[in-house]
């Protein structure tokens, strides 16, 4: 059985930080993820506050922090982690994943989050059929068409600005009164002309093969209307994904997420956690950060 003295799970900008500072450390270390490299990151279309660039894309930065990362470790993609358990001694975790099984002495959970859903009737039904969580994935089939953007934050804001680019004739829908995003970002949504409604949710989701229509509910009369649109793109926050939290008996604060201390230790002894699966700023240079950290803590607790 392979044995290592990390195994971080999961490899978003946390995971691959974790392994190109383990690796340095000179630990033997593995990144396992159950889908390809970078995770949700991979869908940013575009990054104008991660510290060294301009601007990049999430894809880009990404593959560049992959080819740095296979220098220091290992990395499996497409392999689902399906169970850990803890046991005494040196190799005190078992790793079994959809390929082998695998011990290791400590573990960094970096698991990442998914998009978390509307709620909205039609939404399951229309998903792939105009339903959309990632601009950079889909975004191109909607050149030139109508779509509504739903959410406030950054990753809504930055999305609507690339579909705008794109072409397509984008509507931001928003379920409060002034955006949570940061100013730069509102500011470019009101230089681009991107239309906007705020005090609304979407209700439902309509069409026949395909989206036709929303119906909107204002948050402030309970009133309804129904906008003609060809696309729903949804960007409304993440679920961590915490099933392997679980196992452990990691704990988690109110929200679901991996409450950890500076060090990104977990209340589990020898158990780590960074990235978006965590309590805090869902931010790729602090996912990155807690990375270094947390790679950092398990080398010095099995010194």
């Amino acid at each position: 059985m392979n044995q290592y003295d990390i195994i971080i799970i999961g490899a978003g900008p946390g995971g691959l930080t974790a392994g190109i500072y383990a690796g340095r450390q000179g630990t033997r270390n593995l990144i396992l993820d159950k889908d390809m490299a970078g995770g949700l990151g991979r869908e940013v279309p575009a990054m104008e506050n991660y510290p060294g660039y301009d601007m990049i894309s999430g894809l880009e930065l990404v593959e560049k922090m992959k080819e740095q990362a296979i220098k220091n470790c290992e990395l499996k993609e497409m392999e689902c982690v399906e169970e850990i358990t803890k046991e005494d001694g040196e190799y005190r975790f078992t790793v079994k994943t959809s390929k082998e099984t695998y011990q290791s002495k400590t573990i960094i959970l970096a698991t990442g989050s998914s998009h978390r859903q509307l709620g909205a009737k039609g939404e399951e039904e229309f998903r792939g059929k105009g339903v959309s969580y990632c601009a950079t994935c889909d975004g191109f089939f909607f050149a030139g068409r109508d779509i509504v953007m739903v959410g406030g934050g950054n990753s809504a804001l930055q999305e609507a600005l690339y579909l705008k680019n794109l072409g397509a004739n984008v509507t931001l829908i928003h379920r409060r009164a002034e955006f949570k995003a940061q100013k730069h970002l509102q500011d470019k949504i009101k230089e681009n002309e991107i239309k906007t409604i705020m005090n609304a949710t979407v209700e439902e989701i309509k069409g026949n093969m395909l989206v036709e229509s929303v119906v909107l509910k204002d948050t402030k009369t309970g009133k309804l209307s129904e906008l003609p649109t060809n696309g729903v793109f949804v960007s409304v926050g993440y679920m961590p994904h915490t099933d392997l939290a679980y196992q452990l008996n990691v704990k988690l604060d109110e929200s679901g997420h991996i409450i950890t201390d500076k060090a990104q230790k977990t209340n589990v002894d020898y158990v780590y956690a960074v990235g978006d699966v965590c309590v805090g700023l869902k931010q790729w240079v602090v996912a990155c950060g807690e990375g270094a950290v947390a790679a950092t803590s398990a080398f010095e607790d099995i010194q």
